[in-house]
Parts: C-alpha cells; sequence; structure tokens
C-alpha cells in the first residue's frame, strides 16, 4: 500500500477552561449556584464576597415575592478586578461566544396534601408542619423512645426497623427479609431476632405520626383507623380498608353495602372518614417537602407595563481581594510569574461567568415576559404556545442555551412562582386558524373538571367535545393525556358515592 502525505482543512470548537466553566454555571441551580461560589471562597484565596453577602441558602420565600424583590442599585467594579452582582448591572454586559456554542401511588379518594388532623390529633396542621421542618422522620420517632424502657434487643430491633422505613413512612422489607440480611447464616439467631423485631413492629406503629411502620396503604390506614373513637361508621371504614379498598377505589356502592352491610348514608361518612387520613405518614418529615423554592427573577407590574428584574437575594456580590492583588503587583516579575497569578485569573472568571450567568437568565426572562404578556393579565388561560426555538432565534442565542437557562430557574408572578420552562408548550389547532397554548388547554380541562356535576363526572370524550365548542381541536386521547399530566382521575373513579 502507497503512502502518501495530506494536508487537511477542519474546522472544530475548542472548549476552554472558561467556556466549560460559563456552560456549567449556566445550568446550575440557585442553591447549587450558592454551593459552587462556597467551594470557590474556600479554595481561591483571591477571591472574596462582600461583607453583607452570606451565601447561605437565600431567604426570600415564594408566598410572597412581591414583598421581598426589590430592585437593587448598579455596582462599580475597579479596574476589572472587582465586580458586584446586584439587581440591573447585566444590562450592559458584553455577549460572549458560550451563548451560541455549543410516589408510590395514592389511592384514589384519599387526600393528597399532608393531613393536619391525622388520627384524631388537636394539633394544628401549620404548627405541625413547622415542628416538623427541621425534624427527620427517624429523629421524630427516636425522641420519642427516650423515655421509653426496653430491652437492649428490642431497642435495637425498633432503630432496625426505623432505619428501614422509607420517605414516605413505610416499611418496605418484610420482617423476615430484614432478619435474614443480619444475621443471614444463622437459622436460630435469626428467629431470636425475627421475635424481637415483631415486639419492635407494634411498638413502632403505636408511635405518632399514626399509620408508621405499615406496609401497605390498607395496613397504614387501618392503624389510622383505630386510633379514632370507636363509632359505627369508623367500623365500616376499617372493614372497607381492611378488604375492600378496591371497591371503594372504583366506587361500586352497591357491592360495598353488600360486603359492608352499610347502608348509603353510612358509607358516605365512613368514606369521609378515610379520605381525612395521611396515605403517606412521612410524607410532612421528607426533608424536600419544606423547602421553599426561590425565585431567580420577579415580574412587577408598573402601570401598564411588567417590569422583569433579578431577585438579589439570589445573586451572589463577589470581588476580587484588592490585599492579595496589590500584594502580587508588587512583587517582583509581577502577577505573571507569580505561583497566585492563575488564581487571580481565575477569580476574574468565575466573577464575569456569573455575571454573564444573571445577564443571560435576565434577557431570557424579559423575552419570555414580552411573549407572554396575556398570561401575566389574565392567567393560564391566556397562555400562548412558545417553543424555545422562537427565544433562541430572538436573542440570537443557541438553543441548548435556552434549554439551560430555562431549568431550575424560577419566576416570581403575580399567579404564582413557576418554573421558566412552564411558559413553554407546544399549540393546538384552532377554529379561527390560529393556535392554543397546551398550557391554556390544561387549564381549560381543569376548570371544566372543578365545575363537573360528581354524579355524572365529565368522560374525556365529553371534554374533548367541550374544548371543541371553545374553538379547540383536541382528541380525546390527548384528552386523556393531558389530565393524566395534571393528576386527574378518570371519570368513573371521579364519581361520587
Amino acid at each position: 500500500m502507497k503512502q502518501t502525505l495530506q494536508v487537511r482543512l477542519s474546522q472544530h470548537l475548542a472548549l476552554t477552561p472558561q467556556l466549560q466553566q460559563s456552560i456549567r454555571l449556566l445550568q446550575l441551580s440557585t442553591l447549587e449556584l450558592h454551593q459552587e461560589v462556597e467551594q470557590m471562597l474556600a479554595a481561591n484565596p483571591l477571591l472574596e464576597a462582600e461583607e453583607e453577602f452570606s451565601v447561605s441558602a437565600p431567604e426570600l420565600a415564594t408566598n410572597a415575592p412581591a414583598e421581598s424583590g426589590t430592585e437593587a442599585s448598579a455596582g462599580e467594579s475597579d479596574g476589572g478586578e472587582a465586580a458586584e452582582l446586584s439587581g440591573e448591572d447585566f444590562g450592559g454586559t458584553e455577549r460572549e461566544d458560550w451563548e451560541n456554542g455549543t410516589e408510590r401511588d395514592d389511592f384514589d379518594g384519599i387526600r393528597e396534601l399532608p393531613s393536619s388532623s391525622s388520627a384524631g390529633s388537636d394539633d394544628d396542621g401549620e404548627r405541625e408542619s413547622q415542628e416538623s421542618a427541621g425534624t427527620t422522620l427517624a429523629e421524630h420517632l427516636a425522641e420519642q423512645l427516650a423515655g421509653m424502657t426496653l430491652s437492649r434487643e428490642d431497642r435495637a430491633a425498633l432503630h432496625v426497623l426505623i432505619e428501614s422505613l422509607n420517605e414516605d413512612g413505610y416499611l418496605e422489607d418484610t420482617l423476615e427479609e430484614l432478619a435474614a440480611a443480619l444475621v443471614p447464616d444463622d437459622d436460630e439467631d435469626c428467629e431470636q431476632l425475627l421475635d424481637h423485631l415483631r415486639i419492635a413492629l407494634r411498638l413502632l406503629q403505636s408511635l405518632d405520626p399514626a399509620g408508621i411502620g405499615a406496609r401497605d396503604l390498607a395496613e397504614c390506614l387501618t392503624l389510622q383507623l383505630r386510633a379514632l373513637p370507636r363509632s359505627v361508621p369508623q367500623v365500616i371504614a376499617l372493614r372497607i380498608c381492611q378488604g375492600h379498598l378496591e371497591l371503594l377505589a372504583r366506587r361500586d356502592m352497591r357491592r360495598l353495602m353488600n360486603e359492608t352491610g352499610a347502608d348509603e348514608a353510612t358509607l358516605r361518612e365512613a368514606q369521609a372518614l378515610i379520605t381525612r387520613l395521611e396515605p403517606k405518614p412521612g410524607r410532612r418529615f421528607a426533608q424536600g417537602a419544606s423547602a421553599a423554592i426561590v425565585p431567580d427573577v420577579i415580574v412587577r407590574k408598573v402601570g401598564r407595563e411588567f417590569r422583569v428584574m433579578l431577585n438579589p437575594e439570589v445573586a451572589p456580590k463577589l470581588r476580587i481581594n484588592e490585599l492579595y492583588a496589590n500584594a502580587l503587583r508588587a512583587t517582583r516579575g509581577g502577577i505573571s510569574n507569580s505561583p497566585l497569578g492563575g488564581q487571580l485569573q481565575e477569580a476574574r472568571w468565575f466573577i464575569k461567568n456569573i455575571q454573564q450567568r444573571f445577564d443571560t437568565i435576565l434577557r431570557v426572562s424579559q423575552a419570555i415576559v414580552e411573549r407572554q404578556r396575556g398570561f401575566f393579565t389574565h392567567g393560564e388561560l391566556a397562555m400562548k404556545p412558545l417553543v424555545l426555538r422562537e427565544i433562541a432565534d430572538e436573542l440570537g442565542l443557541h438553543e441548548s442555551t435556552i434549554s439551560r437557562v430555562t431549568t431550575a430557574k424560577y419566576m416570581a408572578t403575580s399567579w404564582g412562582t413557576f418554573e421558566l420552562k412552564y411558559f413553554f408548550g407546544s399549540g393546538l389547532s384552532t377554529e379561527a386558524g390560529g393556535e392554543a397554548s397546551s398550557t391554556a388547554v390544561r387549564a381549560l380541562i381543569k376548570q371544566f373538571v372543578a365545575a363537573e356535576d360528581t354524579k355524572k363526572p365529565l368522560s374525556d370524550s365529553a371534554l374533548a367535545a367541550m374544548l371543541d365548542e371553545q374553538g379547540i381541536q383536541c382528541a380525546r386521547r390527548t384528552v386523556a393525556k393531558y389530565r393524566e399530566a395534571m393528576k386527574i382521575a378518570p371519570a368513573n373513579l371521579r364519581k361520587a358515592l
């Protein structure tokens, strides 16, 4: 084979470390960004935070965006080496090349929200939520064991069960499986441990919250019902939970009456008892349950216009440590020959890339508000179809950049706080020749279902027909897909007993 030399010209994109950092910072959530800032401050002595800035999670809660979100004044930079991130500093920042570069299912009919009075508790739901916000389920259960007199073996078995609970408060593994995993090679010891686990399980299931330590939904509801005062509806509810939950889910009233021996009125009272129970007793102790979403941008109506501003609570205020920088300048050979010269450049890049991140979030948010003015005026029924490509073309950015910006970034509005991705959605054809946003269609479906007669709930075909009357062409299977996405049960499961 003859060997030859050839010259080829080709183009390829080289991702510099600065470019890679820019892309990575852009896709971080607010919490992840603050963690990144903490790490950089700890690793680089040339970077410092202003005294009034704390890198802990921001305190702006989503339920009061208008009170907390205020516009910050523009900061000043010192020769490009000291830079602050606050308010509207970012409006004139030069664009960079990187912008274009590259549940366990609940039984239907049982309330989804945590119960405020589970198992007959008189505690107020709001106080209960506040008390559990900083306590894990394991800690809450351990506190109840502190004053109990237990043998060493029973206490150890109880801790095994507590550690085996999932975040909903259920025991997913059987006692036999737990015992076999702890003493796999000794049948006698395994049987003794199993005895202790059985005792421990009875004790665990007597603790607060009621229903804890259940192996399935039926047992969870049964434990809660047993903690209630005895009554005829309570007895009927127990019978339903112990053997006829499927009939209740199907709203098969005739068979329920036959199986339980109860009349229609008593069945309704029993159902009311069951729907007030908590299907996930450990839910209120979940780590993420009480974490507030902190908006990155805030939208306010000023006169007839909507003003978009960055949330100053999430923008870290960073600058170059001038003491170290001046010391570097005074060294022989200057900054370039100092071992700390690289860290100085790294600090400058980091500050600039964070500025770039917030600048891009603000630009994208402003473009979204302009495209979705109907939503900010009238709500989700006025949402228009919008795809990432439209915003990308308008701002001269790459579509992947818009995707990064709109993921895990939130906007506080008068209608609530939403992820930026919420404002994007496909369109459905209308009789007038235009398009209706899928978000608006979902809102209409939700509105129709909320107003329906629960004795004769609307089928998917009926919902499709009602949308057609509104001029929106939506197939039955599309209605079903939207309904399921909103966790709305089908018509046969929405029918009242």
